[in-house]
């Protein structure tokens, strides 16, 4: 077979899909540069949507900076700041006795009950003192028989003076007698000293309470046989008022301290529980121990409590509060306004008028657990950012409590004057609203099965109603923490209890822009 005999023959029916293949080419080509071009304009718009949105709203304006940020604020003011310095010590007892008997016998009896306060001189028990009592007549029968020859002698002795002066005796026998005197002057006062301690030995037969304080479990029982050197003794008695705690400070602080305690001040000393929650007494500062310990670098110190409530108890673990001084008049801060950065404490101060904040460095002094005083840097009245400064820098625009929403500080400003302008249209829309209200129930009702309705929306207050006690404590605790707008509905409260019916229009007005603005996104 011949293959040029099977080859197409060109003709007219094979021209036009040469034509038609050539128009698919051109027309894909184009669609494709359209698809492209297309693609770079929305990167483009994507990329660009600030500029394109200043220009919309400003209408040619400058190009709108970063957004504005709600921050929260406080205002700097003048206070008197404690300066505390916080330990944990140990309640020690001024006194610590352990009783014990002085002489050895049967314990006659027990007069007191564990864990009575005592005060000092009580008796506490007896001993059975009859073999002492017999040590004492004993030795009082010494006493006066050594006194009978005493007086014997000095009376034989003044006879032997008188038989010397007429020359009748020699004077040998006088001075052996004189000598004999005096001996027995000397055994007088031995049995003197004997009839003591057997008196002494009597007494203590009677236990007595040492110092006052509270005694503790009884050591012996009734009818044992005690002696001194027994090591429990009768019972141990723990002075409990007045108390102290000892406590450690660093060493840091001792200057400062020694200063005051020279100077005669009295320092307060606070006693708190374990979790710091509770006071258990308040007492003063006492004295400083004279050396510091060199393995933790600390002071011992002493504060005395009076302990009239019995709320500390010997050897009981607390946490202590000295008051070291007062700082008057000084200027403070939430602790949270002042922050560290590279140059040192700095915070932002706002600058209300214009809705901008302004790095400024401070000097910070002293602290407390919220507060912090401002040595330098900051006056009185001045208002800093506590809330939101992560994400400022100097000149950025805030946006405060009050402000009213979707705008910044300057444009919420620019709306307040045309308050009074707006309250014909609020009064305008309240009849409206009312009269579509009306319309509600008289629709016809359509046949057939019922359709589930989604819950209506709660209707706008009354033009007529004035607000109520709820209404007003929410409306101004909004803006607490920002003085103009408080001032500002304050003033629009008080005029709507003057009766002025603008202003309540007013007020009706901000109410059903904030339930529109919370049902929109239901919508």
């Amino acid at each position: 077979m011949d293959p040029k005999s099977e080859a197409p023959i060109a003709g007219p029916e094979t021209l036009p899909r040469q034509r038609l293949s050539r128009r698919a080419i051109l027309i894909g080509s184009l669609i494709a540069v359209i698809a492209l071009a297309g693609t770079g304009w929305l990167a483009w718009r994507l990329t660009h949507p600030a500029a394109d949105a200043s220009t919309t709203a400003a209408g040619g304006a400058a190009r709108r900076g970063p957004p504005a940020t709600t921050v929260g604020i406080a205002t700097a003011e003048r206070a008197s700041i404690p300066i505390l310095l916080d330990a944990l010590g140990t309640v020690t007892p001024q006194a610590t006795v352990k009783v014990r008997p002085q002489v050895s016998g049967v314990l006659q009896k027990v007069l007191f009950k564990e864990g009575q306060m005592l005060r000092a001189g009580e008796l506490m028990a007896t001993i059975d003192p009859r073999q002492f009592e017999l040590a004492l007549q004993q030795a009082s029968g010494q006493r006066q028989r050594d006194e009978a020859q005493l007086d014997s002698a000095r009376v034989t002795l003044q006879r032997f003076r008188t038989l010397l002066d007429q020359d009748s005796i020699a004077r040998q026998e006088v001075d052996s007698q004189a000598a004999l005197v005096k001996q027995l002057e000397g055994t007088v006062v031995i049995d003197k000293a004997n009839e003591g301690a057997a008196r002494l030995n009597l007494g203590y037969t009677r236990v007595v309470a040492p110092v006052s304080g509270r005694v503790g479990l009884r050591a012996v029982d009734v009818g044992n046989v005690v002696s001194p050197s027994d090591a429990n003794g009768i019972a141990l008695i723990t002075q409990v008022t007045p108390i102290d705690v000892v406590f450690s400070i660093p060493q840091d602080q001792v200057g400062e301290l020694q200063q005051a305690v020279s100077a005669g001040t009295a320092m307060k000393v606070t006693a708190l529980d374990r979790t710091r929650s509770g006071t258990l007494d308040t007492g003063v500062f006492a004295s400083l121990d004279n050396q510091i310990d060199t393995t933790t670098g600390t002071v011992k110190a002493k504060a005395r409590f009076a302990n009239s409530k019995l709320t500390l108890f010997p050897s009981q673990f607390v946490n202590v509060q000295l008051l070291v001084r007062t700082i008057d008049n000084a200027v403070v801060v939430p602790v949270t306004a002042v922050r560290l950065g590279s140059n040192g404490d700095y915070v932002y101060v706002l600058n209300a008028a214009e809705r901008t904040v302004s790095l400024r460095p401070v000097k910070r002094g002293p602290a407390t657990v919220d507060k912090i005083v401002i040595a330098s840097g900051l006056q009185v009245g001045e208002r800093v950012i506590t809330e939101g400064a992560d994400r400022l820098k100097d000149g950025a625009r805030v946006v405060l409590p009050g402000d009213a929403p979707g705008g910044g500080g300057r444009a919420a400003g620019a709306r307040r004057p045309q308050g009074a302008a707006s309250a014909p249209r609020g009064d305008a829309s309240a009849p409206a609203a009312a009269a579509a209200a009306a319309a509600q129930p008289s629709a016809p009702a359509t046949a057939g099965p019922p359709v589930a309705l989604a819950p209506p929306a709660p209707a706008p207050a009354s033009a007529g109603a004035p607000p109520g006690a709820e209404q007003r404590k929410r409306f101004l605790e909004q803006v607490k923490d920002d003085p103009e707008a408080l001032a500002r509905r304050t003033g629009l409260l008080a005029a709507i209890d003057r009766g002025d019916a603008a202003a309540l229009a007013r007020w009706h007005q901000i109410m059903e822009r904030r339930r529109q603005g919370a049902q929109a996104p239901a919508q």
